[in-house]
């Protein structure tokens, strides 16, 4: 069952970055994680690899990987940071990013290193209409 794309925006802009991994911020953090087109793409997400609590992220620098039995993507990084919480969630059970990719299948907590990489994500509808057309 997928996300109510409604509920999404209820609960704070998302940005897009190329790599389809969306990001909410809140406060000096920003929460990722994989697109609704990504994992619809990819087909039932069957393992993730994400960084360790503490690890320094990079914007456009590769930060996990998502596998499905169809498909083995690298995750590039949106922005730069430490990581401060991973979804023990979505490691143990992957299946919830293809059920809740905008709720509870969110990957990463990021403490931001840098507010202005924010500037390099793409909003909702602009993110909508490049996955519509390809």
């Amino acid at each position: 069952m997928k996300s109510d794309p409604d509920a999404v925006i209820s609960r704070g802009p998302l940005r897009f970055s190329a790599g389809h991994v969306w990001v909410r911020v809140e406060a000096s953090e920003a929460i990722l994680g994989l697109s609704d087109y990504l994992q619809d793409q990819m087909g039932e997400i069957t393992s993730i690899e994400l960084p360790d609590v503490g690890d320094v992220i990079h914007g456009a620098r590769r930060m996990g990987r998502a596998e499905s039995d169809d498909a083995s993507s690298p995750l590039e990084a949106p922005l730069s940071g430490e990581v401060v919480e991973v979804n023990a969630e979505v490691l143990e059970n992957p299946d919830v990013i293809n059920a809740d990719p905008y709720g509870s299948g969110w990957l990463l907590r990021v403490r931001m290193d840098d507010s202005g990489e924010l500037e390099d994500l793409i909003g909702e509808e602009e993110y909508a209409e490049l996955t519509t057309e390809v």
